[in-house]
């Protein structure tokens, strides 16, 4: 009886796992993934990071180029990395959250570092968004 039921509860078990739905598709709908605007999210996190320097009282080379209405944006997205436009939104309210310690962290002029929420392009393939 025992064998009989272990059968049952690993075939109960199997059955539930193989039917799960796989990462990803919670909350997708089937519907097509929007691509985040990488010039706006450039444009959006100079003025973050020049918002956040001030607030902060950080005055890095990070910030300066951030505050400087003529220098080109400081985060370049690959043009192999396809994130998402929630990809972006998330960077941008976990740079909002973020201390002034840590922001000043993320502005560093000897080893920037970067909330794991805005580092989507890690693992970025050869090819380049359609």
């Amino acid at each position: 009886m025992t064998r009989r039921r272990d059968v049952a509860t690993t075939a109960l078990l199997a059955l539930v796992f193989a039917t799960a739905p796989t990462v990803g598709d919670i909350g997708s709908c089937g519907g097509t993934p929007t691509y985040l605007d990488i010039a706006a999210y450039e444009a959006t996190r100079k003025s973050v990071d020049c918002t956040r320097c001030t607030e902060c009282g950080l005055s890095t080379m990070r910030c300066m180029q951030a505050c400087d209405p003529a220098a080109a944006p400081d985060s370049i997205v690959p043009s192999t990395c396809h994130p998402l436009l929630h990809d972006g939104e998330v960077c941008i309210r976990a740079l909002d959250a973020a201390s002034c310690s840590d922001y000043a962290s993320f502005v560093s002029d000897v080893a920037p570092t970067a909330p794991s929420e805005c580092e989507f392009c890690r693992d970025v393939g050869d090819t380049e968004m359609p």
